[in-house]
């Protein structure tokens, strides 16, 4: 038995753990007691996701569809057909390949790369990413506020003494973003320091009973709140006019935009008396050192970004923003946003073929992808490539995706089970586990310094592969070569890299065939002056780093001319003069007494990744997901705990059983997402749990999505809930989808 370190890549928090190795199987994993950035700490998620890996579902060789089924096929076969057909494509439109990237690419740092240097290689703009499923609303406001969409101001935990936190539960989900280990000892230390952490959520969250208040808030009138607060602020003079002058644009256009929305007017929809909101805005202005934190649960409501751009710009005109205390802009390992700027990263400007939405963060909306695949014209996509994600399961209207996806030419999966996406495709391709590669932490860390506790580390690939799966790097690589192209369109590169792979086969025997990653990492560790990877590596603890240092973003680092913050976009105070009628039409909703369905995560289990781990399925209340309601609305529904519902949008209807919790706000439902697995082939625990997909209750669809930054509505759906007819027993039933 041995003992290795590494860290793990499920989530933001990236904690530091111990790994109890036999004979090249996991045996056991901890929290490395001592990792001085994760406190000791990890999930329940993370210490069982060895189970994940070396699970007998795992993929280990590539798989070709024939007929309704999948047979092995050798890696030159699959390199060389996928190729032909991208190929053939392409001779009418480079267009019509595209590709979806989800959330389990974006926790390495090589995988995300090279599938956008694929892509870059097939002259193809058609990328597609689950960010506009839960973030984008966060890359456009600080693209058109600061310049560039990954400056992403965070907290300064260690200092702060108001927390305003909205559409977030950091005890469960961790923070958005920021990685911020353990978070109810965080929560915790603030309280016993004297901290005010307000939470502002339509249900009383873990989070926020650490915390120390809560208020409820109906679902989808955020933008609302902010509003108000912004009223306030301007009413009570209590901005930083002096800062703003030295740094900010747009001053009066925002004055302007919130003076009709008092908090008198603003608790119409929101149901936070004025007097409450009153309050909590005299202790954020009041106190030294303030910060608003926000996370999905506001980015994927209606107005999800035009609520976090207000959110940013009342810690900017408070004074909060680059303060100690507030909030902080962190610098990475290198100068990330100027190499950005210069190289043209993240900042093209092309326009979507359905709908005209803009290109942000380098993609397009997820919620047009059908549309994109169904809808004849030039351009159309013909091919999907996906990885790291299963956008069946975490899509809006996953069933119409469904069909889209039946329509397609040729959809590549590459994934590491075969999950509802991969059983769909023509070829899947096996890739490594995370715990197989040698890895870097993800970019938000690594590139842009969001920790709450700096450090740097590195880790070795702790245990082997399996069959012939190969790391994301070296499938893209060799799927370009196969397409004829280059990675990133760039000729010299590729033939670098298949010096480099050539070497590696050289140095290993042929036992490690492909891209020599380890490589890459202390690459780009040495030219950003770190220190080698194997020194870094040598450091299983962390190697320590400075932190972000309040008033060093704004007077030189936003990436406008001026350097200036820009408060009031145009795009954004266009869009807010449609407010008005949102709201008049939020209290048409509301009068009618629908309900409104909200998204809810549980410790157990994360996204669609870990329902096929029977330790973290295998208690009572972990086989299904179930719909939360208040007593008493479930009382005016006539159901009580274990009955079945029925519970239906203008997308779809589903059906689960109830469970009753005091902690929502009445006329307020909740559901898990990530459920419904029944369909896959390759998940033999998922397969046999019960539970529905929540998604199928949201609208995707051009006409459905926001037009800033493109994200549909995941959360705050109105719905109507009524118990399902026959005498169904809940604990065996598996539930039922119906698309409308």
């Amino acid at each position: 038995m041995e003992t290795k370190h590494t860290f793990c890549r499920i989530c933001e928090s990236s904690c530091g753990l111990e790994v109890d190795i036999d004979n090249g199987q996991i045996e056991n994993i901890r929290p490395n007691k001592s990792h001085i950035g994760t406190l000791g700490f990890s999930c329940m998620k993370g210490l069982y996701q060895h189970k994940m890996y070396d699970s007998g579902d795992r993929l280990t060789h590539p798989l070709k569809r024939q007929g309704d089924s999948f047979v092995e096929i050798s890696w030159e076969q699959a390199f060389k057909e996928i190729g032909a057909n991208v190929k053939r494509q392409r001779k009418v439109s480079k267009q019509s390949t595209a590709m979806y990237v989800g959330t389990a690419a974006g926790f390495s740092i090589l995988h995300p790369i090279f599938a956008e240097g694929f892509m870059q290689g097939l002259e193809s703009h058609n990328i597609y990413s689950s960010s506009t499923q839960d973030c984008a609303n966060r890359f456009a406001s600080a693209a058109e506020m600061y310049g560039f969409p990954f400056f992403q101001p965070f907290v300064d935990l260690d200092n702060v003494e108001c927390m305003l936190v909205i559409g977030t539960n950091p005890v469960v989900s961790k923070w958005t973003f920021l990685q911020v280990a353990h978070p109810v000892k965080r929560l915790k230390e603030l309280k016993a320091r004297g901290a005010k952490t307000i939470f502002i959520d339509p249900r009383l969250t873990e989070s926020a009973k650490v915390g120390t208040e809560h208020h409820f808030i109906r679902p989808n009138t955020d933008v609302f709140f902010f509003l108000s607060f912004l009223n306030e602020i301007f009413a009570n003079h209590a901005i930083d006019t002096q800062h703003i002058q030295q740094h900010m644009t747009g001053l009066e256009s925002l004055r302007e935009l919130s003076q009709d929305w008092t908090p008198e007017k603003a608790f119409e929809v929101t149901n936070i008396p004025a007097d409450e909101m009153r309050d909590i805005v005299n202790t954020f202005v009041t106190a030294n050192g303030a910060a608003i934190v926000t996370g999905t649960g506001l980015g994927m409501g209606k107005n999800g970004t035009l609520s976090h751009w207000l959110a940013e710009c009342i810690n900017a005109i408070t004074g909060n923003l680059d303060r100690k205390g507030g909030t902080l802009v962190g610098r990475g390992i290198f100068d990330f946003p100027e190499f950005a700027r210069k190289n043209d990263l993240f900042m093209r400007s092309k326009r979507s073929r359905i709908g005209g939405f803009r290109e942000l963060n380098g993609g397009f909306p997820g919620g047009i992808l059908a549309d994109e695949i169904l809808t004849p014209g030039t351009d159309q996509i013909k091919s999907l490539f996906v990885t790291g994600g299963n956008p069946l399961l975490t899509m809006a209207n996953g069933e119409r995706l469904k069909k889209a996806f039946e329509s397609l030419e040729m959809l590549v999966v590459t994934d590491i089970y075969m999950n509802e996406t991969a059983s769909m495709a023509d070829y899947v391709l096996p890739a490594t586990s995370p715990l197989q590669r040698p890895d870097l932490p993800f970019i938000f860390p690594l590139f842009l310094g969001m920790q709450s506790k700096p450090y740097l580390a590195a880790t070795d690939a702790i245990v082997p592969i399996q069959g012939e799966q190969k790391d994301e790097a070296t499938i893209y690589f060799e799927l370009a070569k196969a397409c004829g192209v280059s990675l990133f369109n760039n000729k010299g590169l590729q033939i670098a890299l298949r010096a480099m792979e050539q070497g590696n086969r050289l140095t290993s025997m042929g036992k490690n065939t492909g891209i020599p990653q380890k490589f890459i990492l202390d690459l780009m560790l040495r030219l950003s002056k770190n220190g080698s990877f194997k020194s870094v590596a040598a450091q299983p603890d962390g190697k320590p780093l400075g932190g972000a240092i309040p008033g060093d973003f704004l007077s030189t680092r936003p990436l406008f001319d001026d350097r200036k913050i820009r408060l009031a976009p145009s795009e954004f105070i266009a869009e807010a003069h449609h407010l008005n009628d949102i709201f008049n039409a939020e209290k048409a909703t509301q009068a009618s007494g629908q309900l409104r369905l909200i998204s809810k995560r549980v410790h157990s289990t994360h996204n669609s990744w870990t329902q096929n781990v029977e330790e973290l399925t295998n208690g009572r209340h972990n086989q299904t997901n179930y719909l939360y309601l208040h007593p008493l609305d479930a009382e005016a529904k006539g159901v009580q705990n274990g009955d079945p519902v029925d519970v239906e949008s203008t997308a779809g209807k589903v059906r689960l059983p109830v469970k009753l919790s005091s902690d929502l706000m009445p006329g307020t439902a909740a559901m898990q997402h990530g459920w419904g697995h029944q369909q896959a082939k390759g998940l033999s625990v998922a397969s046999k749990l019960s539970g529905v997909n929540v998604n199928i209750l949201a609208s995707d669809g051009p006409e459905n999505i926001e037009k800033i930054s493109g994200m549909v509505h995941l959360t705050g759906i109105p719905v109507s809930v009524n118990r399902a007819t026959g005498d169904i027993d809940s604990g065996s039933w598996s539930g039922i989808t119906e698309t409308i």
